[in-house]
């Protein structure tokens, strides 16, 4: 291997490994936005509070999330989490298989 050779092959596996890194960071973002969805649509059907009272819900819980300094907790990123689980509550099975393999953790049961 000569110096050229050298700083191809450093160069090549920078750039693979990162545009690696940077996909797999867009997939599990994908994964926990509409995992916030899924939680936010839960809570709203099945908990105290029913949907007509979405906007409060996500007010106050935007707030709480700020609290524990969540990132992309704001009002309108909630709204936007709740409306792609809505639109797309088929995806839970790619879901499921990401966050067993992945980050070892298990998909709720009712998605199961």
């Amino acid at each position: 291997m000569n110096f050229e050779q050298l700083i191809a092959s450093i160069e090549f596996t920078q750039n693979s490994l990162q545009q690696k890194a940077l996909s797999t960071v867009n997939q599990l973002a994908t994964i926990r936005n509409w995992l916030i969805g899924y939680y936010i649509v839960e809570f709203e059907q099945k908990g105290e509070e029913r949907a007509k009272y979405g906007d409060k819900l996500l007010k106050t819980l935007s707030n709480e999330l700020h609290k524990k300094k969540l990132k992309g907790s704001s009002v309108t990123n909630l709204k936007l989490f709740r409306q792609f689980y809505t639109v797309y509550p088929q995806i839970h099975q790619p879901v499921a298989d990401v966050l067993s393999l992945e980050i070892g953790q298990a998909l709720p049961d009712q998605l199961k």
